[in-house]
């Protein structure tokens, strides 16, 4: 039986700061290692605005998961590029060209309008790949990829939640995997990418990735509901199908147990029991 053709491409980018550029731009002449330039970035980030993140212009991506899925919505297989080196230009250049290979799915972010697609841009810029395709600049304005309003090409959760960020959404994606009864964060949070990066646990940021990844396919799929794009029934049917999915593939992916772990079912207020 041939595979299923990928429709939608479900993915999360973890990035850690380039501490050569980091060096180099923030602290010329200083002679400070790239290890010791991003600490000092953060902790000057830190007392000025509250926040250590640093700006993804000076990132790179260490990490993309992907989870691929067909037109019904099905998850069809998950994958995080460049296994297991995770090398930044390797990541950027099978990240383009995948999707063109499967024939311009429609990338599936939350908020990835704001950080991932333009980290993912960057890279290409940095690492002097092509993508035309993506940029598309023939195309009448609102047929571009990149056009803001143009959800075939990238339908950004966030977006959908705040109304193109007319309103803030206060929990982000660990809310609404919450809200869904899905594991959200774990061990492992965003801020602390950069410090795993620096001790060598490249596989963590993945496995942490990964769950990322499940958490937005869910969020996705409620999304699809609230939208008229698929019933309850039907996206309930689907949560059941990935959960066995994930089961069957827990002992050769591990985090998978630890997500299942965290597993919890949505609470269905419309069943005759809740309502009574």
């Amino acid at each position: 039986m041939a595979e299923a053709a990928v429709r939608y491409l479900v993915f999360d980018v973890e990035s850690v700061a380039d501490g050569n550029l980091v060096s180099r731009l923030k602290y010329p002449d200083e002679g400070l290692s790239p290890e010791e330039a991003v600490n000092r970035f953060r902790a000057e980030l830190l007392e000025e605005k509250g926040s250590d993140f640093i700006p993804y212009t000076y990132q790179m991506p260490v990490s993309v998961a992907i989870a691929k899925l067909d037109i019904e919505l099905n998850l069809i297989d998950q994958v995080v590029l460049d296994a297991p080196k995770f090398r930044p230009p390797i990541i950027t250049d099978h990240f383009w060209r995948g999707w063109k290979a499967y024939r311009r799915p429609t990338f599936v972010t939350f908020n990835g309008r704001a950080f991932d697609i333009p980290l993912m841009e960057l890279a290409a810029f940095r690492f002097g790949l092509s993508v035309p395709d993506w940029f598309n600049l023939n195309a009448k304005n609102f047929e571009q990829s990149r056009y803001r309003y143009n959800n075939d090409s990238h339908f950004d959760l966030y977006d959908v939640l705040t109304n193109y960020g007319a309103s803030r959404f206060t929990g982000g994606l660990n809310l609404a995997a919450n809200l869904l009864g899905k594991p959200g964060k774990m061990e492992i949070e965003g801020h602390m990418v950069q410090d795993l990066y620096h001790e060598g646990r490249l596989e963590e940021i993945n496995e942490y990735c990964r769950c990322d990844v499940l958490d937005t396919y869910f969020v996705f799929l409620r999304c699809c509901v609230m939208l008229g794009k698929i019933t309850l029934d039907r996206e309930q049917e689907l949560i059941h199908q990935t959960k066995t999915w994930l089961e069957d593939r827990a002992n050769e992916t591990p985090i998978y147990q630890t997500y299942l772990e965290g597993w919890g079912d949505w609470e269905n207020p419309w069943d005759s029991d809740a309502g009574e």
